[in-house]
Order: structure tokens, then sequence, then C-alpha cells
């Protein structure tokens, strides 16, 4: 691996030093649409209801924690990315800062799986939105069938080469905005008309015996899977105009846009459903629409949703296929996972095992809260490593000008992400479970294609 790149998918520093490849087409603008698109989707959508069922009526507070926790190591993301504007993330940030091959693989690895559980979470969502809008009441394996027939709809977009677009994704976005913005109009109209109570907003309700502190936390693990998706942009630096200089504000201002919307959609919808009554099934904001504006068609947001998950399920499928396929070129995986299609040109079986793996989870992991919820532990595991690289990385000066966060900021972000990761928090162990397979999987990957390197080496030699 030495004479090779550097790390899973990673580029040569000769590469790097040469400047990019790809055309700078993307401006603030653009760049502020990508951002609050990548974040906004499915966690708010189908997880606002499982974290009423944790705290009761101050829903709003978790939201509100995990929005500043991602704040924490989005200053991180910043200074790395502008330090290092290429286009490989995490991977690339680990890489430089511990030069150890197995643990890039390792972060490569767990945000592709990251993609695989989120993109299993919005199908879920999809699925239960489609029964809904059409005024269904399905049993779970019916939820689940829909689910996997929708998965396989996304492989054969994702095997067809449809690739993300700007133009696509600021339409997505918009579609998305909507949404939550039809949430926070119908809650103010119903305040307005003296329907709903805006001091359920401030009951807090635990589960179980749980304090307001440990509730809190265990909702957050939950919440903070809304939040992610910021991590992505910095895959666009290359196709930044002045990433080193636009980035910073532009990060910032799309997340703190993002953290208001949630927090005025979760306190909307806890003004007008009762926290027990959020917490039943997967269509939380459906029931928002139809008991403050029953007027509303119901199938048209249920369609809005519907998009919104759909967005987010293609853009990880893809992004953890062409993971899988860059792992495989660099051979750190198995070659048969790198194959391209001679017409197609793309990478179809890291797609079909992509599609494979996503499939299981729909049908062994449980529902949305287990794979939300296993979304967010990947990647608060990924976002310590990060935090802790940005430190490491300091030692490692570059020629050009780039932001630098506060010392004291990826301390905490480390510290945090890393508490909420834990089993203290309450999180379901399933999480662990599902967590835990799927890196297992990995490293049996890893195992056989450093075991044949070695065969075909003995064998050359």
């Amino acid at each position: 691996m030495a004479e090779r790149l550097d790390g899973p998918g990673l580029r040569s520093e000769a590469t790097e030093a040469g400047g990019t490849e790809l055309k700078q087409v993307m401006g603030p603008g653009l760049l502020l649409l990508f951002i609050i698109g990548d974040i906004l989707g499915t966690g708010i959508y189908a997880l606002t209801g499982q974290v009423a069922g944790k705290v009761g009526g101050i829903v709003w507070v978790p939201f509100l924690v995990a929005f500043l926790v991602a704040l924490l190591t989005a200053f991180s993301y910043l200074e790395l990315v502008t330090k290092y504007p290429r286009a490989a993330g995490a991977a690339l940030y680990t890489h430089k800062a511990f030069g150890v091959h197995f643990l890039t693989f390792l972060v490569a690895f767990a945000v592709m799986s990251s993609g695989i559980t989120s993109a299993a979470t919005a199908s879920r969502a999809f699925s239960a939105n489609f029964m809904a809008s059409l005024g269904l009441e399905a049993a779970d394996g019916i939820v689940v069938l829909v689910a996997v027939a929708f998965l396989a709809l996304v492989a054969a977009i994702n095997f067809r080469g449809v690739g993300e677009s700007v133009k696509l994704n600021v339409g997505l976005t918009l579609i998305e905005l909507s949404g939550l913005l039809i949430i926070i109009g119908i809650g103010f109209y119903a305040l307005g008309n003296g329907q709903g109570d805006i001091n359920r907003a401030f009951v807090f309700t635990p589960e179980g015996e749980s304090g307001v502190f440990w509730s809190v936390v265990a909702a957050t693990t939950l919440a903070f899977f809304a939040m992610v998706g910021f991590e992505d942009s910095v895959n666009m630096a290359e196709e930044c105009k002045n990433p080193s200089r636009i980035f910073p504000k532009v990060l910032l201002a799309g997340l703190c846009i993002t953290g208001v919307i949630y927090v005025l959609v979760s306190i909307a919808a806890i003004t007008l459903v009762p926290a027990d009554q959020l917490s039943e099934g997967e269509t939380p904001l459906l029931k928002v629409v139809e008991t403050g504006a029953p007027w509303f068609p119901v199938s048209i947001f249920g369609v809005i949703t519907m998009l919104a998950v759909a967005n987010s399920a293609l853009i990880n499928m893809m992004m953890a296929s062409r993971l899988i396929y860059g792992m495989a070129r660099e051979k750190v995986i198995p070659d048969l996972l790198g194959k391209v299609h001679p017409t197609r040109r793309t990478p179809y079986v890291a797609i079909v095992f992509t599609t494979l793996l996503a499939i299981g989870l729909l049908v062994f992991a449980g529902g949305v809260p287990q794979l939300g919820g296993t979304t967010a532990l990947l990647l608060l595991c990924v976002f310590c490593v990060v935090n802790i690289a940005v430190l490491v990385l300091r030692r490692d000066p570059v020629s050009h000008k780039h932001f630098r966060t506060p010392t004291v900021l990826p301390i905490f972000g480390a510290i945090t992400c890393a508490f909420l990761a834990g089993p203290w928090t309450g999180r379901d162990p399933v999480q662990y479970v599902i967590g835990g397979c799927l890196v297992a999987i990995g490293l049996v990957l890893w195992a056989l294609t450093v075991g044949l390197m070695r065969r075909l080496g003995t064998a050359a030699g």
C-alpha cells in the first residue's frame, strides 16, 4: 500500500499539489442550498415522534442540543476543508493525521456503512408515508416489502448512472424545505385560531424513570441523525469557487438555518399533537397536517415527504457504492467489488453489494429509530476521529490561508461525540449490533484482500 494512493479512494500528494481536475461551478448560493438540502430530509420527517416519545413536549430541546454538537464538529471540518480543499473528506483527514492505512479504511468503511443505514432509514420512511398517503394501515411486513421495492428502484437508477446534478439538488431542496415550512405555517395558523396548546412545548414527560438530563441525552442520540449531512459538503470542495474563503460562512449559515427550522418544526408539531400520539407510528408530520389543517390534502404532503426521503436514499446509496468501488480499486477490499459495467460505466457490483446490505438491514435490523440511530452512532465515531485529527494536523502547515477553529472547540467536539456514542446514553443496544455487524463485514473483506495479496506475492516470489 505504501506505493499506492494515500489510502482507500484517496489521491496522491502529487495530484493534490497539482490542483483540482473538477470544474469549479459552485458559488456561495449553490453551496448553501446543497448543504441545507443534504441536512434536511429523513431525520426530521421520520424521527420527530420518536424523539417526543423520550422527552415529551420539550421535543425541541434534543434537536437544539444535536445542533450544538454538530456545530462543534462543523468547526473542525471547516479548518480541514479550507486547509485541504479536496474531495475525500474524513478518510483524507484521518490518513494525513495518523498515516495508518487500516484506520483510514475503518473510517472510510464506517462512512460507507452510515450511508447504507441512512438509505435504509429513508426507505422505511418512504414506505410508511406511501402507505399512509393511500390511507392504508399495512402490517410491518408490507411496509418492509414496499421499502425493499423502493430500494430496488434506487439501485436501478444508480445503475443507469443518474448522477447528482446541482439543478436537481436545488429542486429537491426546495421541495424538502417547502414541506417543513408548511408544518411551521400550519402550527402558527392553528395557534392563531385558538387550536393547539403551546404550553406542551415546555412539558417534560420522560420515557421510563429517567431524569431530565439522561432523557434529553437519549433523545439527542436520535435527533442527531437529523443534523448529519453537513459533513458531505466537504466532498464538494473541489467544485467550489475559492472554497477556503466561502466555506466557513456558508457551512455555518446552512447549519444555523436548518437548526432554526428543526426547532420551529418540533414546536409546531408538539403544539398540535400530544407527545404520546406523535410518537406512534412512522409518519409524525402527517399527523400534524391532519390535526392542524384537515383541509390540506394529506396525499400532497405525503408526496413531499416521499420526495425528501427518496432524495436522501439515492444520494446515500450513490455515495456508499462509490466508496466501495474506490476501496476495491485501491486493493483494500476484493477486486470484484470494483467492477464497472461495460456499457453503463457504473460500479454495478458495488451497487448490488450495498443494495443487498441495505435490504438485509430492512429485513432484520428493525425500524426507523434503530436504523437512524445506527447512522448517528457510526458518524459520531467518525466525527470523534475528525476532531482529534484537527489537533494532530496543526503540526502540518500549508502555504495558503485557511480557517482556524479555536482549539477548545475540537476538544469539546471529540468529547461530546464520544459521549453520545457511548452505551450510557440509553442508546438501543441493537444499534451497536448493527454497526458492529457492518464493520465486521468490512474487516472480513479487508482480511480476504490482505490474505489474497500475500498469497499472490508468495506465488510471484
